[in-house]
């Protein structure tokens, strides 16, 4: 996942005449970097007067004091939630960074005895990536994959889980997969549905999605030999990227791998893994991989 927090268009900037004072982007600010990890920084005003401007409205505020207070109040979380929702846009794509897929199915065969094969999808966004990887597992290891293997896909935003979970996309977001991946793996649309593929029901049952922070403390019931957290952790500050890294190597089991984005790395934070790939981790100890 990328939480992509670029300043809006002049033509999505709210002209209700309805300023966000400085003190209250602060509070939004510590807000969302407490609870989601998020660093929104300086210069995002305007940013995050766009994004929460309709949230205001329909929240019947009359101010985005108002509406914070609102949210702060909300003690199941879910105005949170859509708050974190409103000011993030998660942006991937299927077989992104392909050469962590290419590591992925020279690494699957090592498994292959085993009766199941979990990963743990970690910022799983709208889909692309959890889908990618079951596909990738079918690839390296044929049809028994469809009952062995499983992707716990877990992301922040409940809107983008729910596309996720429809597994519906445009033609044109498939575009640089295998060609032959679209007759084993994709339903394409006809009709009123034309120019969108769905993922087939046998390959989606490979997927189960979970909403999941990443910096609350949360508990998986197994330990996973193979955990992808990409493109979400550059968007922590360097203490809370510390304490995800070191929680997801709670979760790995030894011998297993950790894959980041490309543009993350954990050069500079500290941590107990040792560096096997670009971008690809692996903790030490007994393992099955070789």
């Amino acid at each position: 996942m990328s939480t992509a927090l670029n300043s809006p268009p002049a033509d999505q900037i709210p002209n209700d005449g309805l300023a966000l004072p400085p003190r209250i982007f602060d509070r939004i600010c510590r807000l969302v970097q407490e609870r989601a990890g998020i660093e929104l920084g300086d210069g995002k005003q305007a940013l995050v007067s766009a994004r929460l401007g309709k949230k205001l409205r329909e929240s019947g505020g009359a101010t985005y004091e108002e509406y914070l207070n609102l949210v702060e109040g909300d003690r199941t979380g879910e105005s949170l939630v859509a708050m974190i929702d409103a000011l993030t846009t998660n942006y991937t794509s299927f077989l992104r960074e392909s050469s962590h897929f290419d590591l992925l199915k020279q690494i699957l065969p090592a498994l292959a005895s085993r009766f199941s094969i979990p990963i743990w999808c970690a910022a799983a966004a709208t889909g692309e990536e959890p889908y990618t990887l079951a596909m990738t597992m079918l690839e390296a290891l044929g049809s028994e994959a469809h009952s062995r293997c499983r992707v716990v896909a877990t992301d922040i935003s409940t809107l983008a889980l729910a596309s996720a979970r429809r597994g519906v996309y445009p033609l044109e977001r498939l575009k640089g997969m295998p060609r032959a991946w679209f007759s084993k793996y994709w339903l394409r649309g006809e009709g009123q549905s034309a120019g969108l593929c769905k993922v087939k029901p046998e390959v989606a049952r490979m997927v189960e999605f979970r909403r999941l922070n990443l910096i609350d403390p949360f508990l998986h019931p197994r330990i996973y030999p193979i955990v992808f957290c990409r493109n979400v952790m550059i968007y922590f500050n360097k203490a809370t990227q510390e304490k995800v890294v070191a929680r997801m190597a709670t979760f790995l089991e030894p011998g297993g791998y950790l894959f980041v984005g490309h543009s993350e790395g954990l050069t500079g934070i500290v941590h107990t893994l040792e560096s096997v790939a670009p971008a690809v981790y692996r903790k030490p100890g007994a393992g099955d991989f070789k």
